[in-house]
């Protein structure tokens, strides 16, 4: 049976879609937490394999669909299929949903390529890419008040969620132009209060995400200076999977993946389903669509793969785990950039005795075949 619950509910729509991360003085204080509940004892259970889950989710423009899944029944029924028993529960904080998985709460959770490989991998927990769902294609953006090019932001304040994905996208951003982190101030502000924020005559920068980047350029003198479309494919939206579990476990892989090309053929081909979706984020039929617009959705499961077999996927997790060791976030035992091992079809990254993230396209290839 396919059960969808709800947890840590809030009344605050400006969380809706937010993808946070604590702030790197909190961050040790995080992990430390998430180990002494029992990371290790959990990977232990899950290879003694089981019929009954538990999958994590919060809402973003890509991660809707398990949301209709769950009201529509096709979870269940692809449960039902191989004969086990999935709980989906959604929580509205990104960061807590990442903490529960690392802790051992859920054997799956939808997070970004860099949150898997920064607070779960790096935690310790064995980690795989069971489903890339997307990618942010213009969805995050670096936007200036009254200046019209990137390199204008030289010696500014730059208000975002720090160590978040936009904190990326900004380095990513400054490399572009020849400039660096050290020709900025980053200032650590909520995605709740960035648009209050920019209206200030204080704040002349801000990096962020949709819906916030399409209401912050409605006002007068914002303009858009660099967006995740210049960087496609670094910013991965994923549904990640415990490796213990997954290997133990074979007919979770199968049922969450074909559960998942269903709901794409039903939210590709009817506009009723992305309406759902639309209000279920706090939001109608043309403001999910105008985030979709800005978010490479694999609709294919044979896309999908064509994805994470490209070697570009290695070299986007170099990026990505260079600007994690800058910023502290592989822990503080990490050597280098490459301390922990990431494995993709084209190579592995990093330390290939401590592979701690994988991007494994197997389950998405059955999906591609029609062998589910």
């Amino acid at each position: 049976m396919f059960k969808w619950l709800t947890a840590c509910a809030t009344t605050d729509s400006s969380l809706r879609g937010c993808r946070r991360r604590p702030p790197a003085r909190l961050l040790p204080l995080c992990m430390a937490a998430v180990l002494a509940i029992g990371v290790v004892p959990s990977a232990v259970q899950a290879a003694d394999g089981r019929d009954s889950f538990r999958v994590c989710w919060s809402i973003y423009v890509g991660w809707m669909p398990w949301g209709y899944g769950a009201e529509a029944g096709i979870v269940d029924k692809w449960a039902d299929k191989y004969g086990i028993d999935i709980e989906v529960v959604q929580i509205n904080d990104y960061v807590e949903s990442i903490n529960q998985y690392t802790a051992g709460e859920f054997d799956a959770c939808t997070m970004t390529n860099m949150d898997a490989l920064t607070i779960p991998s790096a935690g310790g927990v064995d980690t795989t890419a069971l489903i890339v769902g997307d990618f942010s294609n213009g969805n995050d953006a670096v936007i200036l008040k009254g200046k019209d090019k990137l390199a204008d932001i030289k010696g500014q304040q730059v208000n975002l969620v720090e160590l978040s994905v936009s904190h990326y996208l900004l380095a990513r951003g400054l490399d572009s132009v020849g400039l660096s982190e050290r020709d900025v101030t980053v200032v650590n502000t909520s995605d709740a209060d960035m648009v209050s924020a920019y209206t200030t005559g204080d704040v002349t920068s801000v990096v962020t995400w949709n819906p916030l980047v399409a209401e912050i350029l409605q006002m007068p003198g914002a303009n858009k200076v660099f967006d995740s479309s210049s960087i496609p494919g670094e910013i991965i939206d994923t549904l990640m999977i415990n490796t213990a579990t997954l290997q133990a476990n074979p007919d979770l892989g199968k049922a969450l993946v074909g559960a998942w090309y269903e709901i794409m053929q039903n939210m590709q081909a009817k506009a009723e389903v992305r309406e759902s979706m639309g209000k279920a984020s706090g939001t109608d039929l043309a403001g999910y669509e105008m985030q979709l617009a800005s978010t490479k959705m694999y609709y294919s499961a044979a896309d999908a793969v064509t994805f994470v077999n490209s070697a570009d996927l290695l070299q986007t997790m170099q990026y990505v785990a260079e600007f994690s060791f800058t910023h502290g976030l592989l822990g503080e035992g990490a050597p280098d950039a490459g301390f922990i091992g990431i494995s993709t079809p084209s190579g592995t990254f990093g330390d290939a005795a401590n592979v701690l993230l994988r991007f494994d396209p197997t389950y998405m290839q059955m999906a591609a075949d029609g062998k589910l």
